[in-house]
Formats: C-alpha cells, structure tokens, sequence
C-alpha cells in the first residue's frame, strides 16, 4: 500500500517574538519542545499562524534555518513560502531546499483573483523550478482564492514534487472531492485538514491528517485522534474527538486569532511570550476570561 510523504498531526506553528517585536528564540525552542513532547508527526512554520504575512522575506529565511537546524530531523519540518509574487515565492521556496527542509507549504495568492489557469501556472512555475515537495494549502476565506478538486488533480498528475494540500475550508465535501479525485490519480498524495475539527472526518474518508492550529497548545489532543484511528481504536479516537470539539470556538474570539492561540500556551504552561506583530493584537481582558473559560471547559486548564 502506497503511505503518504506528509501524514498525523502537523501543527501550524506560532512565531515568538519578545515584546519589541524581535524573535524570542529561546521562547520557540520551547514551544518546538512542547510540540515535540505532545508527539506531533511534523511541524509547519511560517504559516499564517506563524505571522508569515508580518515578517520580511529576510526575517522568513532567518527563522526557516533556526528551525530546520533546531528540529534537527526530529520530525519533519514544512516550511510556509508563500506570497503574492511568484518569483518571491521561488526565492523562498529554493531557500527552503537550501537549508535542508522537508517541503514548503504555498498558499494561493491572496490579493488580485485569478483564474484557475494563472492558479495553474504560480504553482507550476514553482515546482519546475524548486526540486522540493510541495505542500498546496487552500484557505479561500482568506485569500479569496479557491482550489478545486479538479485543479489539485492536475497539479499532482503533472508534477511529482506536488505532494499534498492543506484544505482550510469548513466544508467536509471539499475534502471528500480532494479524496476522491486526486488520490485516484495519485494515491499517496497527502490530503491535511486545515480545520482542527475535520479531522477525524478526513482520517475517516481515506485522507491522512491535520494542520491544527490548536496543537501549538494541546497537541496531545489531535495526536490521540490520529494515533488511535490508526492504530484501530475508534472509540477512543472519537472521544479524544469529544474533547476537540469545545476548542475551534477559540478562532472567533479574536481576528485573527493569532494573538489568542500564543495566550492559550501561556494559560498551558508554555513558557512563551504573546508579543504579536501588527497589524495583529494582542487580545482584551474580555477575551482573556473567555478563553480561560473555553479551556477550563475543554479540561485543559488542568491537563495541558
């Protein structure tokens, strides 16, 4: 049986940052250590929960080197090079190659739309360029941009080096066309839910993990639902399930909800700082109480 390259639970890394708005690297040695004790089958950084949009394209290398060279080959490390302009996304993405990562993660670009051809092509150009696996990641509520089943099938038929998506939407038909079409073209393509919820839905349908924003906090979460899927254990994946349920609510609280995922690690012990860049902020006192309340319900407070 063919296995997926990219497969369990691949948290989306936050970035830290000490309060004048430098990297905090002893801060993200130890969210890396905690992600790492949860369990976790890989780490993504520079995503959109890492801040990617609010760094330099220097600061984006920078903190790409310190955690490839910090992971070590512990677990797989996916690499965020995304932007607007495909010859940035080049420069990244073959720096990512350079520096020993084990795949980049693109999002669609995010500003003029495009058609699926033009879509089509930024990635094309990117994967004859770049002898890296790619990883496409789909969050059209944040782009304005779709990916359709079709499109994905096509990317994966024509290049071998197209890997896996992450699909961001909260729409478990997306991810069950994703299945259905491009693994029968490629069926070790990797298909990750970006949404923490959708992902037994997805592990159930044939697809083959997540990209969980809530496992920067309580990765041992996620990691329960994957491991005891597939290792047979259904029942316990589904109340690890349960337990998942109470935390996607924690995304509304804030937009973007950057700034709540880093206070939910202070609040589970993770010895990070909640500095965000702007144009994100940090959350109210409101938020706060509310949050305190969503983990203490989810039993995280004393657990995580």
């Amino acid at each position: 049986m063919t296995v997926a390259k990219f497969r369990g639970v691949i948290p989306p890394m936050l970035t830290i940052f000490k309060e004048d708005g430098s990297f905090d690297w002893e801060g993200n040695k130890a969210l890396i250590e905690h992600l790492l004790r949860g369990g976790v089958h890989g780490i993504f950084v520079l995503g959109s929960s890492g801040e990617f949009s609010h760094l330099s394209v220097d600061e984006r290398k920078e903190f790409a080197e310190f955690a490839v060279n910090y992971i070590a080959g512990r677990v797989p490390v996916v690499v965020g090079t995304s932007s607007c302009n495909t010859r940035e996304v080049v420069e990244l993405t073959q720096h990512a190659r350079e520096i020993g990562a084990d795949g980049a993660v693109i999002v669609t670009p995010y500003y003029w739309g495009l058609s699926e051809e033009n879509l089509y092509l930024h990635y094309a150009t990117v994967a004859e360029t770049v002898d890296i696996p790619i990883i496409l990641y789909h969050f059209p509520d944040n782009t304005g941009q779709s990916l359709s089943p079709a499109l994905v099938a096509r990317l994966a038929k024509d290049f071998s080096n197209i890997v896996g998506i992450k699909d961001t939407v909260d729409s478990i038909a997306h991810i069950r066309e994703l299945i259905l079409q491009v693994k029968a073209v490629r069926p070790e393509f990797s298909i990750l839910a970006g949404y923490d919820d959708h992902l037994l839905n997805t592990l159930a349908m044939g697809g083959d993990g997540a990209i969980p924003g809530t496992a920067n906090f309580a990765p041992q979460v996620t990691v329960n639902i994957y491991n005891n899927f597939v290792r047979g254990d259904l029942q316990e994946s589904i109340n690890w399930h349960h337990q998942l349920l109470k935390l996607p609510r924690i995304y509304t609280l804030d937009k973007p909800a950057i700034g709540v995922l880093k206070e939910a690690c202070r609040l589970c012990g993770v010895p990070v700082g909640t500095t965000v860049r702007q144009p994100a902020g940090r959350p109210d006192e409101t938020v706060l109480t509310k949050l305190k309340i969503m983990l203490d319900e989810a039993g995280l407070l004393r657990t995580c």
